[in-house]
């Protein structure tokens, strides 16, 4: 397993990293804690080092199950955890959004209380949990700066969602130099606004790093939705519409070369090509795969070891992308979700529109 560093922070993270949303609920398949105690210390065992928990996921049971599961092996890992929405004072419905609060006296109870559950006296990477961009105020800045100057924190991050968008958030981060970090969906499959970010950064000569999650596009890439999937209406993946997974097998069997690379020794799964993929831009430290189980740990820490994305496979995804993988019709996924009624999609270029609430 390589690393890389996230900003110019000093942190290094796993380049695959372990996506801890999925332990402490039931979204992407339920399981015990002990089950999920040993999943998160399989992953560790193969490599995956980056863990990335929030303290909303099982409103504070995520960060209980990581506690306990890194007990003892602290110093392995890269810790990183979210504050910002506030689960204490309000009910989750479904997979609704709940209420935010990004003042100092909930972030510093908030963040408090997220170490308690981790068992720990600092975190190596602190991100904002889906903060609006008028949200993070020099009020909110300087407190990140104290947590930071005083050593409870490594790294600072801000991460985007809970949708594919966000445009104007992300380049926020990029600007402000108390980030390391922006978190965003970024795939083959959805590359907008990953894409923009990777393109910010390289032009502003920005030190900030894209941690890149759902590089699997909701069970696409690692051909976990299949045909003959029937997802329950539990699974988050379930939100996503049927033109979006009917198109998109269509797209997988147009980047099938991707699993025998020419010119070279070994071959791929799909799932570690997309890993690859996103590899292949500097700007990415870390991607975080939703691991299900040990077989998915096993397949996609190793992605690690297979062959990179040649430069020849690279210009022609990017050809392929440009002309919508030859998929002729709508996917029901042209909405880009942005808290700037659309301006910075907009100013941008990108040929979203902005969501409705």
């Amino acid at each position: 397993m390589e690393h890389r560093e996230l900003g110019n922070s000093g942190v290094e993270v796993s380049e695959i990293g372990f996506g801890a949303w999925v332990v402490g609920t039931d979204w992407w398949g339920d399981r015990s804690d002990d089950q999920a105690v040993a999943m998160v210390e399989e992953a560790l065992d193969a490599g995956v080092t980056y863990v990335d928990t929030g303290d909303v996921y099982g409103h504070g049971d995520s960060e209980a199950i990581i506690g306990e599961a890194i007990d003892g092996r602290r110093d392995e890992v890269t810790l990183s955890t979210k504050i910002g929405y506030d689960f204490y004072d309000n009910p989750q419905a479904g997979h609704g959004e709940l209420p935010k609060e990004l003042n100092r006296e909930y972030l510093t109870e908030a963040f408090e209380a997220s170490l308690d559950r981790l068992d720990t006296d600092y975190v190596d990477v602190l991100q904002l949990h889906n903060a609006n961009v008028d949200e993070v105020t020099p009020e909110v800045r300087d407190l990140l700066r104290e947590w930071k100057e005083d050593g409870r924190v490594r790294a600072l991050g801000w991460a985007l969602g809970p949708s594919i968008g966000w445009l104007a958030e992300g380049d926020a981060a990029v600007e402000y130099e108390e980030f390391d970090a922006v978190q965003t969906v970024f795939n083959l499959f959805e590359q907008e606004p990953g894409r923009h970010f990777v393109e910010t950064v390289r032009e502003s000569d920005s030190d900030t790093s894209v941690i890149a999650r759902v590089p699997h596009s909701s069970g696409l890439l690692n051909e976990q939705v299949t045909p003959d999937t029937v997802l329950e209406d539990g699974d988050h993946r379930s939100h996503r519409p049927k033109e979006w997974y009917e198109t998109g097998w269509e797209k997988v069997e147009a980047i099938r070369f991707l699993e025998d690379p020419e010119g070279v020794e070994g071959t791929r799964t799909m799932a570690q090509a997309a890993i690859r993929w996103l590899l292949a831009h500097d700007e990415v430290a870390s991607v975080t795969p939703t691991f299900r189980d040990g077989n998915d740990i096993a397949e996609w820490s190793a992605a690690a070891d297979v062959p990179p994305i040649s430069d020849a496979e690279y210009e022609r995804l990017e050809e392929l992308y440009a002309r919508n993988f030859d998929v002729d019709r709508d996917d029901g996924m042209d909405v880009l979700r942005t808290s700037v009624d659309g301006e910075d999609i907009e100013a941008a270029g990108l040929d979203k529109r902005a969501a409705s609430y």
